[in-house]
């Protein structure tokens, strides 16, 4: 157990000198949790073996899932990475600073616990002033994953954080709630033709301007599969504590279907969570059950931002199952079905 300080800093002015303390514990080897434009992430030095095996350790994270290295300038790809294609500067001026992750070859530079002992690294840059000035006042590659534990819902606050790492972190740096709420998208560069290993906040229609044959590979590997590409690919991933149910189809067949499972569930005594957008968790508040209302069905990126916030909410009411609709699969529906099929660990009823 280490002493976990929490700073709270201005997400757009960090103060430099908690900066610095921040920093001065990465350069030292340990442990700081900072907030990105897509989760908090945990960071430690991306180029020290023993500092990131810290990171495996805080979040009871397999050694077989590898972690992003992050940068805050361009002129570091080239050190962290080996052979870097064109096609991934070019990507980098178009989503850099952002929620883009590409997969690279790895440099020597980067031990080979941060890639599963893969010779391929992730790298992307976020778009945080927090982060970004974190990582050049340590004048580091910092390797960090999601800051909860593992196979929790992903931290889109200090507080949560707190919660699932208190203890096992330095520094936590408070900036507030994140804003797009759900990780990168992750980019194989690696492959004769690129392919996106998990949906995030760039989405396919957008990598498509620049890479019009890009492809969705995805895949739902347990944590004890080898050859584990990138981070997020697992079945079980992002799981409240609850048992999640996902419902696919249309509303009208939906939503009666979800009401009938409800009055089941509560029958046999259990605490019965609805994590849905307000007019159709409107539809639900008659019931004896758990609502969190995601935003307007409408406002795609404001249910992805609200997400993980609500699984840790229902989880935190004490839900024992929690119903959850799919949005649309398109742009950033994409990642948040995505999302909430690995939370449900694979659990869909099809209406």
């Amino acid at each position: 157990m280490v002493a976990t300080q929490v700073f709270q800093v201005d997400p757009r002015h960090p103060d430099p000198r908690l900066i610095e303390r921040a920093a001065a514990a990465l350069r030292e080897g340990g442990l700081v949790a900072f907030p990105t434009e897509t989760v908090y992430g945990l960071g430690a030095n991306a180029t020290s073996a023993s500092a990131v095996s810290r990171i495996f350790v805080a979040k009871g994270r397999p050694a077989s899932d590898p972690i992003i290295v992050h940068l805050y300038d361009l002129a570091q790809l080239e050190q962290v990475a080996a052979d870097v294609p064109g096609l991934a500067f070019e990507l980098a001026r178009c989503f850099w600073p952002g929620p883009l992750t590409l997969v690279l070859k790895r440099s020597a530079l980067i031990p080979p616990n941060v890639s599963a002992g893969m010779e391929t690294v992730a790298v992307r840059m976020p778009d945080h002033p927090v982060a970004l000035a974190l990582f050049r006042v340590a004048n580091l590659p910092v390797a960090a994953p999601s800051a909860n534990r593992f196979a929790r819902p992903s931290a889109t606050a200090a507080a949560h954080v707190l919660e699932d790492l208190g203890g096992k972190v330095e520094v936590i740096l408070d900036g507030g709630a994140t804003t797009i709420g759900l990780e990168s998208t992750v980019l194989d560069l690696t492959k004769p033709a690129p392919e996106v290993l998990r949906p995030g906040g760039v989405t396919l229609e957008k990598l498509r301007e620049v890479i019009p044959n890009v492809a969705l590979v995805s895949r739902y590997l347990q944590a004890d599969e080898a050859g584990i590409e990138a981070p997020g690919m697992l079945l079980k991933h992002y799981s409240p504590r609850a048992e999640l149910l996902l419902f696919t189809g249309e509303p009208e067949q939906v939503i009666p279907r979800m009401q009938a499972a409800v009055k089941e569930h509560l029958a046999a005594g259990r605490r019965v969570g609805i994590l849905l957008p307000d007019a159709e968790a409107d539809l639900f508040k008659g019931l004896d059950v758990l609502v969190f209302s995601l935003g307007a069905v409408e406002n795609v990126a404001q249910i992805g931002a609200n997400l993980f916030t609500g699984l840790r909410d229902l989880d935190r009411r004490k839900a024992d199952v929690i119903l959850a609709r799919a949005v649309a699969r398109s742009g950033l529906g994409v990642a948040i079905y995505d999302r909430l099929l690995r939370a449900a660990e694979g659990r869909v009823i099809a209406c």
